[in-house]
């Protein structure tokens, strides 16, 4: 989450940090997926992001770190070294904490991020479709005139493209885990 966080501060798609990192777009996005990066790579993105190295990767041990030095040419300030605790991070060595154990900036962050990533998979969905369904017709039309398939293409698919709308924008937790929390704390007039 904290690669994603300094890239969107930045205003940088993933295409852009890579190509600012010498890494590829594939690696960027599977870091920020969650798949651990490793030290080459984390030092390529300290120095893209001009943050100390430590910053980047708080869930590991610093002792193979601290005979690196920084390849940044420009120091991390306290700040940005701060932001990492900000964002909800752990010193070296702690287990990461459930969500429930996160103060609630961090988790409303996180929940942000993951809602975003959502969007724009739905989006993507819906672009996918009508360039799909637009070209199906186009081709229908062409070829059989009086006999419209691509119809059924779009029911079908539009029933799909419907169900993933509702979980994007109704969400996950509509009568699940969720909402079942969010009504017991209702109920009890505080957070469980």
């Amino acid at each position: 989450m904290m690669i994603q966080k300094l890239r969107l501060k930045r205003g940088w798609s993933q295409q852009q940090l890579a190509e600012f990192s010498g890494l590829s777009v594939r690696t960027i996005q599977r870091i920020e997926a969650g798949q651990p990066p490793s030290l080459e790579t984390l030092k390529s993105l300290a120095a893209v992001f001009e943050v100390e190295l430590d910053s980047l990767k708080p869930f590991t041990e610093t002792s193979e770190m601290s005979s690196t030095p920084m390849t940044s040419a420009t120091p991390a300030t306290s700040s940005s070294a701060g932001s990492a605790a900000a964002a909800g991070m752990l010193p070296p060595g702690a287990s990461t904490p459930t969500p429930a154990q996160q103060d609630p900036a961090a988790r409303a962050e996180q929940e942000a991020f993951e809602h975003v990533t959502r969007l724009r998979k739905f989006y993507l969905h819906v672009i996918r479709y009508l360039i799909v369904v637009s070209g199906l017709a186009v081709i229908n039309l062409l070829t059989s005139p009086h006999h419209l398939w691509v119809l059924w293409v779009m029911l079908g698919w539009g029933i799909g493209l419907a169900s993933h709308g509702a979980r994007v924008f109704v969400g996950r937790g509509f009568l699940g885990p969720e909402w079942e929390r969010r009504q017991v704390e209702k109920r009890l007039g505080r957070p469980l």
